[in-house]
């Protein structure tokens, strides 16, 4: 998600107080460290399930209402120092019993106009996971689900959500992770491909998740969890993830299916190693390091707050070409390549509708009429914004932002998760899904805003429907409330059995034998949850699968 920053004065500076205390409910100490009882070392865990031996150490969590919860658990050692920019390690052990009762640091990451991201980090000491399990310890251990944080590969963290009553009602166990980001996550080099294992640089956030799901595979059991039952779920930037790590041939066996909420944008294509060596050679200019021949050790000298100042303006994600990610995932899906697991894939009915108004109306300059054209045309070009406008008269929508957000989230997101069904359909089992309600309320980021654009069923708004966002409760009214258990119904049966299922709601349709049909997730005054076969013509798709993915 691209960010833009504002001011602090007049109602700007209400929403930058309203960001912070959002922030502050967000945040918790780091784990620290407390003795080891004597003797525990050697005892089973507590009967209450919140002391449980990990393979680095023992780990103490707390008991809530809503089950059991470990804050903060490294699983890679900090990539600091020397390690910077390295591939991650295992976690260094412990002595004495950690306290996990506090998440731990956010990856380095700029501040920005959205509540919870707007205090900066520079703190590198941040491979950590969060585990939310049912309260004891079930006999048979439970599926489990890996939440991969959204934020453009730039910004967000584990603690983004707090999944506790989602693992509570459905019976799983939820595991949040922080995953390195920006240049400290994606930085590519011809000196660091002399480093990478596999000769490729620039994977190196996507290399930690792939380190926290073995942690997952080697732990997950003595919280209670089936580590041959692992989901492994994002939105957004999470989204991509899941859609990469599919494609990853050096991550398979660790996970059995894939939840991508909104993460098909651009096709989920991963950057070419020339380019993002360019680009690589570029930052590193940027940030005052210009010779080829020192450029590693300059970068590696320089703080973390450097390091942030120098890598906006450019593109930051995985990289193509080695044992990780040999070919584009939508090329592994294609032939076959790519894990066969189930996967369920979908996006919301309004994604644009977040972008258009941070680049017009959340930024003081909403967008008129009189404007609209030109703004379209400087979007796409005379010809493809020609057709643009025929596509999306301002007659048809609320406001010309809206009608230039409902192009920008055909383009990004709606059309490119259906040519991604269809993709991941020659590969295994996929069920498609729209997030559809248009009276959804803004996401808790957006409603600290104090704005009353209306965003409808925009970008991230279906989260609150499954967890608590920032770990706030989101103000759904009855008729939301049901549509958000019935999809908590349908996320969880698709973690426990590979196949979504919900308590008087339609079976998602496999994109195997019902192409172009999908779950159409709606309140009863909408007409409910059914399935649709209009997704398709109702968001422009034969214009848009005409032009390359945005």
């Amino acid at each position: 998600m691209k960010r833009c920053r504002r001011g602090t004065g007049g109602k700007r500076g209400r929403i930058r107080r309203a960001a912070s205390v959002v922030a502050v409910m967000a945040a918790a100490a780091a784990a620290s460290l407390v003795p080891l009882p004597a003797q525990a070392a050697d005892r089973p865990a507590a009967a209450d399930g919140t002391l449980v031996r990990t393979d680095a150490g023992w780990v103490r969590g707390a008991s809530t209402g809503e089950g059991r919860q470990f804050l903060g658990i490294p699983y890679a050692r900090q990539p600091v120092g020397s390690l910077r920019w390295k591939e991650p390690r295992p976690a260094k052990p412990w002595d004495g019993v950690r306290r996990a009762t506090g998440f731990g640091n956010r990856c380095v990451q700029s501040a920005s106009w959205d509540p919870g991201y707007e205090n900066p980090s520079h703190t590198e000491d941040c491979l950590d996971l969060n585990v939310y399990a049912p309260r004891g310890h079930a006999e048979r251990q439970r599926p489990v689900m890996v939440w991969l944080h959204g934020g453009g590969l730039t910004a967000g963290a584990g603690e983004d959500i707090v999944p506790d009553s989602f693992a509570r009602s459905t019976g799983t166990v939820v595991v949040t992770v922080n995953y390195r980001l920006g240049a400290m996550g994606f930085l590519a080099a011809a000196g660091l491909d002399d480093e990478a294992s596999d000769g490729v640089s620039g994977n190196y956030g996507l290399l930690d998740q792939q380190a926290a799901l073995r942690w997952v595979r080697a732990n997950i059991g003595r919280f209670g969890g089936d580590a041959d039952r692992v989901t492994i779920a994002g939105e957004s930037a999470g989204g991509r993830s899941v859609c990469t790590l599919l494609a990853s041939p050096t991550t398979r066996g660790l996970y059995h299916a894939g939840i991508v909420e909104s993460g098909a944008y651009g096709g989920c294509a991963a950057r070419e190693r020339a380019s993002a060596a360019r680009d690589g050679a570029a930052f590193a200019k940027k940030a005052g390091c210009p010779d080829p021949a020192t450029a590693l050790a300059c970068l590696r000298r320089k703080p973390a707050r450097d390091i942030l100042a120098a890598q906006a303006g450019f593109d930051w994600g995985p990289v193509v070409g080695g044992a990780f990610l040999p070919v584009q995932p939508e090329e592994a899906y294609e032939k076959g390549s790519a894990s066969r697991v189930p996967v369920l894939n979908g996006a919301n009915s309004d994604e644009g509708n977040l972008f258009a108004f941070a680049r017009f109306d959340g930024a003081g300059a909403p967008l008129t009429a009189e404007q609209y054209p030109a703004a379209v045309t400087d979007a796409y070009g005379p010809d493809l914004g020609g057709r643009v406008l025929k596509a999306y008269p301002l007659a048809e929508h609320a406001s010309p932002t809206h009608a230039f957000g409902a192009a920008a989230g055909d383009r990004m997101f709606a059309c490119t998760a259906l040519r991604m069904n269809t993709a991941l359909a020659h590969r295994g089992p996929v069920y498609a899904y729209e997030f559809a309600d248009r009276t959804s309320p803004p996401f808790a980021s957006l409603r600290a805003l104090d704005t009353d654009f209306d965003f409808g069923a925009t970008h991230v708004n279906e989260v609150q429907y499954l967890f608590k966002h920032f770990g706030l409760a989101s103000p759904l009214n009855a008729e939301q409330r049901a549509l958000a258990r019935q999809m908590v119904q349908y996320w969880g049966s698709f973690v426990r059995t590979g196949v979504p299922r919900a308590d008087g709601g339609p079976a998602a349709p496999d994109q195997r034998t019902r192409p172009g049909r999908l779950l159409s997730l709606r309140t009863a005054s909408a007409g409910g949850t059914g399935i649709s076969a209009t997704v398709h013509d109702a968001h422009r798709c034969d214009l848009w699968d005409a032009v390359p993915a945005g």
